[in-house]
């Protein structure tokens, strides 16, 4: 059965790697898309990681790494991840005013 959803929305705590999202026990997932809205007065970065199996963080896992965005701007990223079952996407940003959405299509 295929579920087309918000996946996550979260506003982490600044300079914290975060688990926005984990693909739960038997189900498949496709990441559409990734927005990350800066909500702070200032410029912000941000960094978004894969990590297959719920894996410790590593460099091998950035799909995005420091990546600079402006005052009251936002990041589009249509992407479509193919993720299994316990793969994690992971967040982080340099500030606490930031906004991660992930949408797709979960798959039982």
């Amino acid at each position: 059965m295929d579920t087309i959803c918000v996946l996550a929305q979260d506003n982490p705590t600044a300079d914290t790697l975060t688990t926005l999202y984990t693909v739960p026990a038997s189900t498949s997932t496709v990441v559409s898309s990734i927005i990350v809205c800066n909500l702070d007065v200032v410029s912000i970065n941000f960094s978004i990681s894969v990590a297959v199996g719920g894996a410790s963080d590593a460099p091998a896992q950035y799909i995005y790494y420091q990546v600079a965005l402006d005052v009251n701007d936002t990041f589009i990223a249509t992407v479509g991840l193919s993720l299994a079952t316990t793969d994690v996407i992971r967040v982080w940003s340099s500030s606490s005013n930031v906004a991660f959405n992930i949408f797709g299509d979960q798959i039982t």
